[in-house]
Parts: structure tokens; sequence; C-alpha cells
């Protein structure tokens, strides 16, 4: 959740529609807690008997966040939860186990010793969960820290420091931890664009920094104080937040805190209680008479005497009358009206003093600590900070997932080729070695053609089998061979007697989203040889293969110009057609259409005919090539169709 009171909702005017190219080449920490919790409620929801769908999902959208989308994920994992939380995490528990949380105080009592209990095992599976996602991302050569409390707290430091260029979470609270960009929701293979919050947008849109947050989530709850202050949403919180700087926000609530009112000027040491109540009515405003009629200074009698100098009448009528909803802009009633908006500022103000001195422990320091904390990394889990992605263990990742979600090996080791490929060109575009193969097997055949993909442009790569072998993760042994012809997807399963556990297994991959999955590569096979379709970015294709790739992209502008080169001959003939008294070209056919015309047109030349002098009319009534001409076909289709039927 993050900041209650709807806070995202105040965000979302700022945000950013981005898509997947823009976490090309960047470096991205999630919230590991936010990917297990989301998304395998979502699959729930569709499968309830689905197998693990933590490590489904964590698989899947690793793959297409570090091959198709290009980015370098840090994965961060929640540590010791605050005890300011317990309360967020009773309520929680309660709401997602569907049982009514203790309502009356003097139950809390008999609550506190019954509680912990659910919450406990709760929190052993959800630790399973976490457990079971780290040994996978280990073995996909991830890095993954430990936070020592909030995982959005270590995401955000890593973006402010600089370790890192953006996170991905759903708690709006990254902000006040130091987060300088969060991505909320991100669907790994969606065509819609994800939201892209920039601190920097929303600090010259809406006017809020990183203490002015803080200072909202103690008035307004949060994670840590669910409640806040009595009385304050996200609009006043707004609002009175906006009256100070951020450097003073945080001084001057705690000086309204004890008691003392920061707006008086001249008096550093005004009490509270000593202010007048804002509900006491203010003293009326002096103000100039007016007209009744009109509604401008002066006197109804005074403007039918001598007239009004503001409705520019003659002195001898009557001055005009004031329409409804009129207001007088007349200097002294625009100082009135500032006068009395003043002092309706100033009773809200007292007002809002009040009702946050009564509060006890106000501000809480402990929340105030625990968000501008820029020490949030557990050094005894995490070891090393230093951040590196490894090659990936593709037997250790099959044996892990034939245990966990019963797939078989050739379907692990299908989904992991895009990854692999991506390590490969990578590493080529940083070192070009021309012994380095794809898996050991496979070398850079030829660019394709550029695909366009979810609105995006890649390049259809060509892999060649150098050697005689299968796909796989460079193992020696035990390798399924990719066989699928010239289609668009790979058989999943190579055995065709599948036994009734491996086709619970398919069905509950089926009746996940597919959109998490990531594309399989095409097989092509041609006089005895293998191949292999992936689709890569361009730039990356291009760092890593720049002679082919300026091949491919000279052979892509000679193609283009002469496409354009066609379509203007055939532009141009076709304008020489439409000529009336043009010579058609040789060699160009008609459309049926251009056919059906010249021929019409060249019937209508011929039945306009002169008749020929000596010619008698029992001749041409005889003549066969001179037939009666029917009138009605020239009349319109609307007149005809009333002749026949009138």
């Amino acid at each position: 959740m993050g900041v209650g009171g709807s806070f995202w909702d105040l965000l979302k005017p700022y945000a950013r529609q981005e898509g997947p190219v823009y976490l090309r080449g960047r470096r991205v920490a999630v919230d590991l807690s936010f990917w297990i919790v989301s998304h395998s409620t979502a699959i729930r929801a569709r499968s309830p008997h689905a197998r693990r769908p933590h490590v489904r999902n964590t698989f899947f959208r690793t793959l297409s966040l570090f091959a198709k989308m290009g980015a370098f994920p840090v994965f961060v994992v929640d540590g010791e939860p605050s005890p300011l939380k317990s309360q967020a995490r009773a309520a929680r528990f309660f709401r997602g186990s569907g049982v009514d949380p203790p309502a009356s105080s003097s139950a809390e009592a008999e609550g506190e010793a019954s509680a912990p209990a659910p919450v406990k095992a709760r929190n052993a599976i959800f630790t399973r969960c976490v457990k079971d996602c780290v040994e996978l991302l280990k073995n996909l050569g991830m890095p993954v820290l430990w936070a020592k409390g909030e995982a959005e707290a270590l995401c955000a430091q890593l973006n402010n420091e600089g370790e890192v260029d953006a996170c991905i979470t759903s708690d709006s609270d990254a902000f006040l931890f130091g987060a300088k960009t969060v991505i909320k929701v991100m669907r790994s293979n969606c065509k819609e664009p994800f939201e892209c919050y920039n601190i920097v947008d929303i600090e010259s849109g809406i006017g809020l920094k990183r203490k002015q947050m803080v200072a909202m989530a103690l008035l307004i709850g949060s994670d840590h104080d669910l409640h806040g202050v009595p009385g304050f949403g996200v609009e006043t919180a707004l609002r009175f937040v906006r009256l100070f700087d951020e450097d003073q926000i945080l001084d001057k609530l705690h000086e309204i805190g004890k008691g003392i009112y920061p707006f008086l000027e001249g008096f550093d040491k005004a009490h509270v209680g000593d202010l007048p109540s804002p509900s006491t009515k203010s003293p009326p405003v002096a103000r100039s008479p007016h007209c009744s009629h009109c509604g401008h200074p002066g006197s109804k009698k005074n403007h039918s005497k001598t007239g009004c100098n503001y409705c520019l009448v003659d002195s001898l009528e009557f001055c005009m009358e004031k329409p409804a909803g009129f207001i007088c802009e007349c200097p002294s009633c625009e100082k009135a009206r500032d006068l009395k908006a003043q002092r309706r500022h100033e009773n809200w103000q007292i007002k809002v003093c009040k009702r946050l001195a009564a509060e006890t422990n106000f501000p809480n320091e402990e929340i105030i600590r625990l968000y501008l904390c820029d020490d949030n990394l557990d050094n005894k889990e995490s070891g090393d900070r230093k951040l590196e992605w490894t090659e990936p263990k593709v037997d250790d990742l099959v044996d892990l997932l034939t245990y966990m979600q019963n797939w078989e090996p050739s379907y692990v080791r299908q989904h992991m080729l895009p990854m692999l490929s991506t390590i490969y060109l990578r590493r080529m575009a940083s070192s070009p070695c021309k012994s380095l193969l794809l898996c050991d097997q496979y070398e850079f055949h030829s660019i394709q053609r550029i695909k366009i993909k979810h609105g995006y442009p890649y390049y259809l790569v060509k892999w060649k089998r150098a050697t005689g072998g299968i796909v796989s993760g460079g193992a020696s042994h035990n390798k399924p061979e990719l066989d699928g012809g010239s289609h668009a997807e790979v058989v999943v399963l190579d055995n065709d007697d599948e036994e009734e556990e491996e086709e619970e297994a398919a069905a509950n991959i089926e009746s996940a989203d597919s959109l998490d999955e990531p594309d399989l590569p095409q097989v092509l096979r041609d006089d005895d040889q293998v191949y292999l379709l992936t689709d890569e970015d361009i730039q990356l294709v291009s760092a890593a293969f720049p002679n082919d790739a300026r091949r491919f992209q000279e052979a892509q502008r000679l193609k283009d110009a002469k496409s354009r080169s066609r379509k203007s001959k055939l532009s141009l003939a076709d304008s020489m057609l439409e000529t009336p008294k043009g010579p058609r070209p040789s060699g160009v056919q008609l459309s049926i259409k251009e056919f059906y015309r010249s021929k019409k047109a060249a019937g209508d030349e011929a039945g306009k005919k002169p008749v020929v002098e000596g010619e008698s009319s029992s001749s041409r009534a005889g003549s066969r090539k001179s037939p009666p001409v029917d009138l009605t076909k020239r009349m319109p289709k609307s007149l005809r169709r009333r002749l026949l039927f009138d």
C-alpha cells in the first residue's frame, strides 16, 4: 500500500507511459515480494490448482525482463518487518483470510494472544515462497540483495545512490525512502505501456519533495500508521504541506506538536491554546455604501439624480439594474473580499494546528527516521554489495524446475534460449570472438528481416548449427532435440506417450497467463541443416555483428529504393491510362474497372455513329448491326424504376 488515502491517484496525472524499450540497458531494482504476492494471486484466481505459481511467474518474468526488455534486474528481498508495521500486517492477514478483526478495544487483550499464531503461520508459507524464488534467481545468475526491513526501502536507496536506474514496486512510499523513478505496474509481454513515475515530474507538477511526502504520510497514514490524523485526507494534507518548504516542514510539525503556532509573524512562542476559536465570527469589514439597484458604489438616491459612473449612463436617467450573480469590482469590494479570504484561511490554519496539537506523539520520530534512513542493506545476508550478473546454471535450472513445476527438460531449455542469446550477443559486443558459439552449438548466420513485435521493431536473427548436436545450456548430456519444422512454435514435450502427470503439468502451464511467457524460438530445417530464428534487439545485434548489420541495412535500402521506383512506375502508368486521348502503353494489363470503362466508352461512340445518306429506313430496321436504341437506359435509375412500376 505505502501511503494511504489514494496517494497513487494524486500522482497519476504526472505518470509517463513507457514501453519495453525504456528499460533497454538499464538497471532496475525489483521488489521480489511484490512479484510473488500480486502475480501469484492472479494465477491462483484463474487456476486454483496451479503448481507453485510464484516460481513460474518469477521464471518467465525474469526471462522477459532480461532478454526481451534488455534490462539488468536486481532483486531485493524483505528483511525483518518493523514493529510499527505489525498493525498493518495483522489487518492484511485478516483481510486475506476473510476473518473479521477484533472490533472492540476490550477484546484486543484477548486477541493479542491468539493473533500472532496465524500471522506466523502465514509468514512461514511466504518465507518458503521467497526461498524458492531466491534459489531460482541465483541459478539464473541474477543478483539478490537482502534488506534490513522493507524491500522498497533498499530499492529506493539503490536508485537514490545511482546503483540502479528505476524501481519496480507498487508501494507508493518508495518516494519517501528516496526513490527517483518508480515503475508501478508492468506486464512483461503486453502491448500497453506501463506507468513510470519520476520524482522530477512530481516536483514540477504538484510541488512535492521527499520530506513533504513524509509529512503527508504522517498526516493521512501509511503502512506504519494506518489511521494518521483524524480529519486529514489527501487534499487537506496537500494544502497544509504546501504552506512550508521541504527544509521547514518537519521542523514546523514538531513545533505544532509541542503546541507552538508557526504562522503568526512577530510571535515566536505563540501557543495554539491561546489562539481564538475558529468558530468565532470575524468582525465586519468596513465597506463604502453601494446602490441597491445597480450594485456599484453610491446610493440609489444619488444615482437617480446624477447617474452612476460605473454604469456609464446619462445623468438624467436611472442606473442599470444589476444582473443575477453580480459581483462588484470596485477597490473597496476587492479589498473586503481579500480580507475575508485571508481571515477564512487563518481560521483554517488555527483549526488544523489545534487538531494536530491534540494528537499524542505527533509527529512520530520513529516513522520519520525510518523513511529518512539511508542504510537499508543487510550486509550479513547480502555479503558483497557488488552487482554482478553471472552465467545461468542451465543444468541446475532444469533439475530445479523439473522437481518444482514438473516441466520437461526440453521445455525449460527452449524457454532459456532467448536469455542465452541475449548473453551471447552482449558478450560478442564487448569482446568479439569467432570461436564463441551460442549454446556451444549455434553460430550467427544472418539477419532475416525486421519484425514488429508489440509495436517495436526487432531483428529476426537466423542461427546455424555449427556442429552435430542439439540446443542446450552448454551440457553435453540429455540434450533434447528441438524439432518443429517450419512451425512458429516448438513442441513443448518431445515424448509422444505422456503420462498423466505430464498432462496435468501441461494443463497448468496452459491455464496460466500466457502473456508472461516469452516467445519460443522458431526451428527451420533446410537440406539437413538446422536453423533457429530468434527475436533480438536491433542495437544489440548491430553492436555484436556490425558488418552483418551494415550489409542488411544496405540491402534494406536497396529494396526500399526498388519498391519506391516500382510504385512510381505503376502510378505513372495509371495516370497515362486515365488520360482519355493518350495511347495505352504496351505490356500493361488493364484492371477490370478500367477495361469496363474503355469498352463502355467505345460502345457509346459506336451508338452515336451518323446515318449514311441514301440508306433506307427499312434497311436500317432490318440490319442487325444497328438495333433500336433504348432511351430508357440513359435515364437515371430512380426514373426508370418509376416508369416500370407506375
